[in-house]
């Protein structure tokens, strides 16, 4: 996983060309003007998804991983805590729903980080990760998640 700010994107163009597309994306649209949505950027190999929600709280919320998409989660607007954990031996309480590229686990996230505007959270298939998290009350949100294919 990597957390940084989107003025420090730069530093990864050298995970590859679909890093170089989300990032020169997230750095060159109006992002705040986007109605929520799906919206293509390299057809089903980068997309990005525009949410809008109030963060939630951590009991009774569970981590999930992906396998076919790493995620690159970007704070447009507001503020909101995320879990994480290695995808280890955890308990899977949903197995991999492959049209759904997701499986959940039920453990506790080993730390929290707080995304704020302006930064990022780039979560592999490795990584478990728990958005939408409250940082001190529910907060409105605005955040695009970019899905980049691992093939």
């Amino acid at each position: 996983m990597i957390l940084d700010t989107l003025a420090n994107a730069q530093q990864y163009y050298g995970l590859g060309p679909k890093f170089v597309k989300a990032f020169e994306y997230l750095a060159q649209t109006s992002l705040a003007a986007l109605p929520k949505g799906k919206y293509e950027i390299d057809g089903t190999d980068v997309f990005v998804m525009i949410n809008e929600y109030d963060t939630v709280p951590a009991e009774g919320e569970q981590m999930e991983a992906h396998r076919r998409y790493i995620d690159v989660q970007y704070m447009i607007s507001g503020t909101e805590l995320v879990g994480h954990d290695y995808l280890q031996q955890q308990t899977v309480s949903k197995a991999y729903d492959e049209n759904a590229d997701y499986l959940l686990v039920a453990n506790p996230p080993a730390f929290f980080s707080k995304l704020q505007q302006g930064q990022f959270a780039v979560f592999f298939p490795t990584d478990l990760h728990m958005p939408n998290i409250q940082a001190g009350g529910p907060l409105p949100v605005k955040k695009a998640v970019i899905k980049i294919s691992v093939q």
